[in-house]
């Protein structure tokens, strides 16, 4: 029974450092705010800075699968290439080192569990500052930090009594198989970071292995390497709903890992001896050929802080190695990955863009690639608004039944990516959200609910030309003429929206051109109702074929005041 208490706190410990790793993560995240996605976005020119990028992005945030999931979910939006997003991946995975030194340098050297306590108080009080978001976001950095050390803390007292040969003795009998051992315990840490889904954890484990001599330095490697291997899985799940070109980034992050743990297994003896050589710079034992037995005094301090920071050094080195190895053959691996991955043809043309990766792991984050997702929709309804234009000057009678076809065709594309953002909107309101998402996302709700509106006012004029074709009515050239410098004025109105729209939300303080747009749409309908009302006592007007006729054209007109009450969704949410 007190077995069973040991093993129930010791995952209860994993799980709050987990957790409170987590809460650190996305607290810094949210403190990051937006400058994380334009960093990402613009910090890429060249190998050297995709590489640096990618450490700091991932020292900052505290994780690699973070990173690497935005990364993902960047390139299946077009922000990054493929180059690009290889070379930021190859700094994560060197940013992510920064974890073990972190917890070989404070977590076995200071009881943190100490300075926890009074950092959750502290923490705690920032965190009720719920109208300053700042503070709150910081009171969660600190609160996550305290809850790492202390999930640690306790992970290393509960890993003394639990983690003894007489427990694990499976382990030591496979400690002994040549390079059985090796791959078996490649295969453990692989399984570890899978089932943590966190390489930090993995980490967190083989430390504390490691200094209860459970574990020598050859198998601690070992599971460090399957670590590596593991934190890839992550990114390959949240690449599985997105485009080729997403599935190529995920699958670059497990082929480099994987092909630098073969590289090491090939140099695997001197690999361990050159850490040792690094190791014994700092003027600490070889751990190769240090004595485990001792169990206290100095130089049992020092074998111990030596296994410690041999681990760190060979999860460091062996990243590095990594990147050394790739960095050269980017545009080569990137051609491997395309024959790997070849685009499909029959590929679907209209698809979300941008967040078909589900939510990123904040609000903020999460509507930016929202909002950049509204942005493709407008490029949607404006290939539809086309369709409209070609349908009413196609006289080909074949092409005709086409054009409408795919009117009715883009009412169901833009129903359905209005019905998928509203999704992904929701998704993101279930978290943590400050009060200027909310505003964010109740105005982007309007937004698309008034693209979608135009995708129906397409179909409604099909309608329309299908009820004039049934009746044998056809626009005159002067109708049709019309009707072009009609669209032509909806037509810059679409153009207004679009550029209201690449705009951030908050620093949208003029529609003057949408409003322009809209009044000139306003002018030419009544120009154009007058013109109707005096044609119809001509004998040579069909007053049937007018009545259609000015239907699509305040069709028209109601499109253009769905366009416009998108430019006023976007200024409601700056004020």
């Amino acid at each position: 029974m007190e077995i069973f208490l040991q093993i129930l706190t010791l995952l209860g410990a994993v799980t709050l450092f987990l957790f409170g790793l987590n809460l650190l993560s996305n607290g810094l995240q949210k403190v990051a705010g937006d400058g994380m996605r334009r960093i990402l976005a613009a910090m890429t020119s060249n190998p050297f800075t995709q590489i640096l990028t990618g450490i700091g992005v991932t020292a900052l945030i505290q994780s690699s699968t973070a990173t690497t999931i935005m990364v993902v979910s960047f390139v299946n939006a077009g922000l990054l290439e493929l180059g690009q997003a290889i070379g930021v991946i190859m700094g994560a995975n060197i940013g992510t080192t920064i974890t073990a030194w972190i917890l070989a340098v404070f977590g076995f050297s200071f009881n943190m569990a100490d300075f926890a306590f009074p950092l959750l108080l502290f923490g705690y009080i920032l965190l009720q500052m719920k109208k300053n978001q700042k503070r709150h976001d910081t009171g969660e950095i600190i609160i996550g930090f305290a809850l790492f050390f202390i999930g640690f803390a306790t992970l290393r007292s509960t890993a003394q009594g639990l983690l003894t040969a007489d427990n694990l003795g499976f382990l030591v009998s496979w400690s002994n198989l040549g390079w059985w051992s090796i791959l078996i315990y490649m295969f453990i840490g692989i399984v570890l970071t899978i089932c943590f889904q966190s390489s930090a954890a993995t980490m967190a484990i083989t430390m504390t292995l490691i200094t209860t001599g459970m574990l020598d330095f050859r198998l601690a490697t070992a599971i460090m390497m399957g670590g590596n291997i593991g934190a890839t899985f992550a990114a390959n799940i949240a690449a599985s709903v997105g485009n080729v070109a997403a599935k190529r980034t995920a699958i670059s992050h497990t082929i480099m890992n994987t092909v630098g743990v073969i590289f090491v297994l090939i140099i695997y003896p001197w690999f361990l001896q050159s850490i040792g050589w690094i190791v014994e710079l700092f003027g600490l034992p070889n751990p190769n050929t240090a004595d485990l037995t001792l169990s206290s005094g100095p130089e049992a301090d020092a074998v111990q802080k030596s296994l410690l920071y041999s681990v760190c050094v060979m999860h460091t080195l062996f990243n590095v190695v990594i990147t050394l190895i790739f960095v050269w053959f980017v545009p080569s691996f990137v051609r491997l990955l395309c024959r790997i991955f070849p685009t499909k043809n029959e590929e679907e043309e209209y698809r979300l863009q941008y967040i078909s990766g589900g939510p990123l792991s904040t609000a903020e984050l999460s509507l930016d690639e929202a909002k950049m997702e509204i942005s493709n929709f407008c490029d949607v309804c404006y290939r539809g608004f086309n369709h409209v234009r070609e349908a009413i000057n196609e006289t080909d009678k074949e092409k005709y039944s086409d054009r409408l076809a795919k009117l009715v065709k883009y009412e169901e594309i833009t129903d359905k990516i209005e019905y998928e953002i509203a999704f992904f909107l929701n998704e993101v309101s279930k978290g943590e959200i400050s009060s200027n998402s909310a505003k964010r996302i109740k105005a982007m709700y309007k937004i698309i609910g008034e693209m979608e509106s135009l995708g129906d006012s397409g179909e409604s004029i099909s309608r329309i030309l299908r009820r004039a074709q049934s009746h044998n009515r056809h626009f005159d050239k002067d109708m049709v003429e019309r009707l072009n410098m009609m669209m032509d004025r909806v037509g810059d109105a679409y153009l207004a929206m679009k550029e209201n729209l690449s705009f951030p939300y908050h620093q949208l303080k003029d529609i003057s051109n949408a409003k322009n747009a809209e009044t000139k749409i306003n002018l030419f309908r009544n120009q154009l109702r007058d013109e109707h009302i005096n044609n119809i006592e001509s004998p040579s007007y069909n007053y049937q074929t007018g009545v259609y006729y000015m239907d699509i054209v305040a069709e028209l007109e109601r499109m253009g005041d769905y366009i416009i009450n998108v430019s006023e969704a976007i200024i409601e949410e700056g004020e």
